[in-house]
């Protein structure tokens, strides 16, 4: 009898240590069923589903915020892809092409200007003194041509009286003298030295008045262009005095010019290495390479200016376009080639807060924005130290196009809903 008394005990024993370790590490289990003390058992127990619970409820969480990463790399991936429609892309004038490597100049940057070339430019001259009137409508960058009337002279009323005048009188009177001693000199009746005196003074008397009769006007004297060309400036007003020789008006004729560039000192050992250059004028966005105009490095300069730091290096250019002589430009001097270089034009990049972009085109429809790192400049390229290798298909025109369809057509990732 008293064995299975304690025989029983070790079984209640087992028991409610069996229901304790059920209730603390099975996960969700149901203790209403057991048959031992209800009120500890189910605390116990109710307290133990809800902290399982709890943790079902977390897993659940975390997985919610896997979700999250995988949808971050998504859109991560998404928005580097811009979607622009092949035929918007070619309504927006947007051209690639692809990356070859290829010879890049050294580039010397500077400033500089075009002049206009020895023996191109002249002047219209005051041939006698007088009053000036223009001829008509006389304007900068008018068409003249050789012998175009360009401005009256007139010395009416004037208190040293009409030079065509009296230089039509000097003639006359000279004349009249060397015809007199011309019939006498035969018969010694005046000396040859007198007959010498009085030809010189009746041929020089005839040029100054044969120079200024053949321009005469009944309103003065009239001054006529040297050459065919532009008017390039004005030198005088209308009304102004001037004397004989006093310039009037300046002709150019624009066929050659000069590109003069100040090259620091510090460029001096690199200046024998240049042999073109390129230049940017500040009417036009237009760059001009002396290789299409037919452009030759003159000289540069042994030492600096008196007044400067600078070097002076002079080209020579046919003027084939509308380029203005006088204008201060931008040079980019032309050095030493580099081989195997990338480079892009101007119209590839866009910036942003001072950093760099091209446009990659990935498929027919697809573009991707990369970072670059720009190295030398010559005026049309840029050297491209890194951000894209050969063999990458660049926008090289309409990069701005496809800068305006990253901000509204970038593809969305996908949404994820809690």
């Amino acid at each position: 009898m008293k064995k299975f008394i304690f025989m029983g005990a070790i079984g209640l024993f087992l028991l409610g240590s069996c229901n304790s370790k059920s209730g603390e590490n099975h996960e969700g289990h149901n203790h209403k069923t057991e048959s031992h003390n209800h009120e500890q058992e189910d605390a116990h127990g109710h307290e133990g589903h809800n902290h399982e619970h709890e943790g079902h409820e977390h897993e659940g969480h975390e997985h919610e915020g896997h979700d999250h990463g995988h949808e971050g790399e998504s859109r991560e991936g998404g928005t580097d892809e811009i979607i622009l429609p092949p035929a918007k892309a070619r309504a927006a004038g947007v051209e690639t092409d692809v990356i070859e490597p290829g010879t890049f100049h050294q580039v010397i940057k500077t400033s500089g200007q075009v002049m206009a070339a020895q023996g191109d430019e002249s002047v219209a001259v005051a041939t006698v003194a007088g009053v000036v009137s223009f001829r008509g409508q006389v304007i900068e960058g008018m068409s003249v041509g050789k012998g175009t009337p360009l401005v009256v002279l007139s010395s009416k009323n004037m208190a040293d009286g009409d030079p065509v005048q009296k230089a039509r009188i000097a003639y006359e009177v000279s004349k009249k003298e060397y015809e007199r001693m011309k019939a006498l000199v035969g018969n010694k009746i005046v000396s040859e030295k007198e007959f010498a005196q009085a030809e010189q003074t009746y041929e020089n008397a005839r040029i100054s008045y044969e120079a200024v009769a053949k321009n005469q006007s009944a309103n003065g004297q009239i001054v006529t262009s040297p050459i065919g060309g532009y008017v390039k400036s004005l030198l005088v007003k209308e009304g102004d005095y001037v004397n004989v020789g006093q310039p009037l008006v300046s002709i150019t004729q624009n066929r050659k010019l000069f590109l003069r560039a100040d090259v620091s000192e510090k460029y001096y050992p690199y200046l024998n290495t240049i042999g073109s250059a390129n230049f940017c004028t500040p009417y036009n966005s237009k760059v001009y390479s002396l290789k299409d105009l037919s452009g030759r490095m003159l000289s540069y300069g042994k030492a600096s200016g008196e007044n400067g730091y600078y070097i002076p290096v002079t080209f020579e250019f046919d003027n084939k376009g509308d380029i203005i002589p006088g204008a201060f430009v931008e040079v980019f001097l032309l050095s030493s080639p580099m081989e195997n270089v990338i480079s892009l034009p101007h119209s590839a990049l866009t910036e942003e807060q001072g950093s760099f972009f091209v446009y990659l085109q990935l498929d027919e429809e697809g573009y991707k924005k990369q970072l670059v790192t720009l190295g030398a400049d010559n005026g049309e390229s840029v050297q491209i130290l890194s951000g894209v290798k050969a063999g990458d298909r660049v926008v090289t025109r309409g990069a701005y196009q496809v800068k305006l369809a990253s901000a509204s057509n970038a593809i969305p990732a996908h949404s994820h809903e809690h």
